[in-house]
C-alpha cells in the first residue's frame, strides 16, 4: 500500500521535496506557508503518534521538546554560525551548518526526553500526561528566564534557512523512520507495550525501555521540527510552545487515529488547512465575515463532533490500522 516499499517510497518523496524547493520562488508566498506549515505539523504529528499511538502513552509535553530544538538550532545558526561560516559561504556549506544545527536541535531534545522519561515512564495514563504537562510549564519558565536567548521576549532575526525541501524533506524521513521502526521486530515490543503491559512483560519484553526509546526518538524528531519552525518563522518566544501547541498536535493524532501513521499525516493536513479555509470563507461575503471572528470556536465544534460521532479517528478504517501505514 502507501509503504509497501520504504525505500522507494523516501526517495520518491525526498525528491519531490527537492522538487518543491526548486521551484518554491515561483509558487505564491501564502501557499508556501501554508505549505511549509503542514511538513512541520507532519514531523510533529508522526513523532507524538509513536508515543501516544503506537506504545500506548500519553505525553502532554510535545511543544516543550519543540521548544528545546527550536532554541538549540536557532543558537547555533545564530550565534556558533558567524564564527564558523567563512564569509559569503557558499549556499551547500550553510545548508550543511542548517542541517548540524537542526541535528543539534533533536539531540538536545532527545536528551530532555531521557531526563523526562527515565524517571517517569513507570507512570502510566493520567499519572503520566500530568509529568509531561508539568515539562512543558517548566521548559517554559526556563526559556523565559535565559536572558542570552532573548528571554520572554524570545529570539529575533534568526536566518530564513527553512524551505519546501527542509519541511518535506523532514517529514518523508520522520515517516519512514517511525513507521520502519514500529514493523521490525524489535519495534513490536511498542506495540506488545500498547496492547498489554503486563502480558508484554511476561513475555519477557522490557516495557520500561520501549516507553523510554519511544519517549526519546519521539522528543528527537520534535526537536527536529522546532529547529525547522524557528528557521522559519524568524523569531520565537517561550509562548509559542505552551499548553495550547501540545494540545494542537494531540488533536491531529487523535483525528488521525492512534497509531494510524497515514490516518495521523491526513490529520496533519487537514487541521493545518481547516483554520485557514474557515478564515478564507469569512471574505467570500461580508454576511460570513462572522465566521472568521468565530472560526476557532467553529474549529472546536467541529472536532467535538467527530470525536463524538468517530471517537476512532476520522480516517481509521481497520482495527489493525495501528500496525500500518
Amino acid at each position: 500500500m502507501f509503504f509497501a516499499r520504504p525505500r522507494t517510497f523516501l526517495l520518491l518523496a525526498l525528491a519531490a521535496s527537492a522538487v518543491l524547493g526548486f521551484f518554491q520562488n515561483q509558487i505564491d508566498p501564502y501557499y508556501v506557508d501554508v505549505l511549509t506549515r503542514i511538513g512541520i505539523n507532519i514531523v510533529l504529528a508522526v513523532s507524538l503518534n509513536l508515543i501516544n499511538g503506537h506504545t500506548g502513552q500519553f505525553s502532554l509535553g510535545h511543544a516543550g521538546f519543540m521548544a528545546v530544538g527550536a532554541y538549540t538550532a536557532a543558537a547555533v545558526t545564530m550565534f556558533a554560525g558567524p564564527h564558523v561560516l567563512p564569509v559569503n559561504a557558499p549556499t551547500i556549506i550553510i545548508m550543511l551548518w542548517f542541517l548540524v544545527a537542526l541535528l543539534a536541535g533533536g539531540a538536545m531534545a532527545a536528551a530532555a526526553g531521557l531526563l523526562v522519561g527515565a524517571p517517569s515512564l513507570r507512570l502510566k495514563g493520567d499519572y503520566l500526561a500530568i509529568v509531561t504537562l508539568g515539562f512543558g510549564q517548566i521548559i517554559s519558565v526556563i526559556f523565559r528566564n535565559i536572558e542570552p536567548l532573548g528571554g520572554a521576549l524570545g529570539l529575533n532575526k534568526i536566518p530564513s534557512y527553512t524551505n519546501l525541501f527542509w519541511a518535506f524533506g523532514a517529514a518523508a524521513v520522520t515517516v519512514y523512520v517511525i513507521t520502519a521502526m514500529v514493523n521490525s521486530t524489535y519495534g513490536r515490543g511498542f506495540i506488545a507495550t500498547h496492547d498489554d503491559e503486563i502480558a508484554a512483560e511476561a513475555m519477557g519484553i522490557n516495557t520500561t525501555r520501549c516507553k523510554i526509546v519511544a519517549f526519546v526518538i519521539g522528543a528527537f524528531f520534535a526537536g527536529i521540527a522546532g529547529g525547522l519552525y524557528g528557521h522559519f518563522e524568524l523569531s520565537i518566544s517561550p509562548r509559542g510552545f505552551d499548553f495550547n501547541k501540545s494540545v494542537e498536535i494531540v488533536v491531529m493524532v487523535i483525528v488521525g487515529g492512534m497509531g494510524n501513521t497515514l490516518g495521523v499525516v491526513l490529520a496533519a493536513i487537514l487541521l493545518t488547512l481547516l483554520p485557514e479555509g474557515l478564515r478564507m470563507l469569512s471574505g467570500v461575503s461580508p454576511s460570513l465575515h462572522w465566521i472568521g471572528e468565530s472560526r476557532l470556536l467553529l474549529y472546536s465544534l467541529l472536532l467535538i463532533a467527530m470525536m463524538l460521532l468517530r471517537p476512532q479517528g476520522l480516517f481509521n478504517f481497520r482495527k489493525s490500522a495501528r500496525t500500518k501505514v
